[in-house]
């Protein structure tokens, strides 16, 4: 622990992320001496209730980040890296949320349960993964450390969310308009998510994969050290309102004991198992929204090749996804503030 409160700033304060990140902050009791809370100018000037006390949103600038020990940065990539030569004069550890510097060689990529010694070795940034990547990295670790993987492919089936809090109201309000009978026209997103479902609305790059997509892929292989795991993504906006459900085949050197995978993952930090094949109950999204733990199940042999396994996993995306994961990793480095 460190050897006095610290002095913390949430960048992006106003938005989905950086408003759990609030909630957690208090929840885990996290020690505090000072808390800034930074956005656009647009948020600039509200209040926000932390612990008893209204605090104001104050517009980022030069000086947010004088006497600084800790950022928390949810704000997205341009502003990240905006303030990134700030927060680093300041001395401040910067938890970036965003995909800015994630692939940076000299950036550690971190999931606390999975590679938590990674953290340590920051110079001054440390990157919060893709929220799909994340939830996937607490099932993979502890599987490819009992075999070694040979394939991983994966289809996502990702909530609102991911596109932050007015991706979410606009999926309330479209759905409500199907429901009185309208014609819903979305402006959040591409097209409207109301009884609908299309895929990943991220940039397409050459090769055919969206950039959400290749964030999996590049981020898992960096997270698990496997830079040339063979590994493929299909990623699919769904009308849920937080959490994304992952539909995973891992294929390992050799074949892998289903009762042993369950009992591996069953003891595995931050992973709850839900199974029931007698009632054909597995993860939803209700089951992990507001959750700290990432729920797995459906954990079956693949019928089409020996040395694979197939399952279901479920996570909270601004939970675990993304607010949880960054503090996590504070919480890890403590001792270091």
């Amino acid at each position: 622990m460190p050897n006095q409160p610290l002095t913390v700033a949430v960048l992006g304060a106003s938005g989905a992320v950086g408003l759990e990140i609030l909630k957690l902050l208090e929840e885990r009791d996290f020690p505090i001496k000072e808390l800034r809370l930074l956005a656009s100018s647009r948020s600039a000037g509200k209040y926000q209730v932390w612990k008893g006390q209204d605090i104001k949103i104050l517009e980022a600038s030069e000086s947010s980040f004088e006497g600084v020990d800790l950022v928390l940065a949810s704000a997205g990539g341009s502003i990240s890296k905006q303030w990134r030569n700030a927060i680093k004069a300041s001395g401040a550890l910067m938890i970036d949320n965003s995909s800015a510097f994630r692939m940076d060689d000299d950036v550690p990529l971190v999931v606390p349960e999975v590679n938590p010694e990674a953290a340590l070795m920051h110079k001054g940034i440390v990157a919060n993964p893709n929220c799909t990547t994340i939830l996937l990295a607490l099932v993979l670790a502890p599987l490819a450390k009992h075999l070694p993987l040979k394939r991983v492919v994966v289809s996502t089936y990702q909530s609102a969310s991911g596109a932050g809090s007015r991706a979410m109201d606009e999926l309330k309000s479209l759905s409500q308009q199907v429901l009185e009978g309208l014609t819903p026209k979305s402006e959040v997103l591409p097209y409207s998510l109301a009884f609908n479902l299309f895929l990943h609305n991220s940039p397409l790059e050459s090769n055919g994969y969206c950039e959400e997509e290749m964030k999996m892929v590049n981020e898992t292989r960096k997270i698990l050290q496997i830079p040339e795991l063979p590994f493929t993504a299909t990623c699919v906006r769904v009308p849920v309102l937080r959490a994304h459900s992952e539909a995973v085949n891992i294929e390992f050197k050799e074949p892998f004991p289903v009762e042993e995978a369950r009992k591996i993952l069953s003891k595995s930090s931050g992973v709850q198992l839900i199974e029931d094949f007698d009632s054909n109950r597995f993860p939803m999204p209700i089951d992990v929204t507001d959750r700290d733990q990432v729920a797995v199940g459906r954990i079956r042999k693949d019928i089409s090749n020996p040395n694979a396994l197939e399952l279901w996993l479920c996570g909270d995306q601004i939970r675990k996804g993304a607010a949880l994961n960054a503090i996590q990793i504070a919480e890890s480095l403590l001792s270091t503030l």
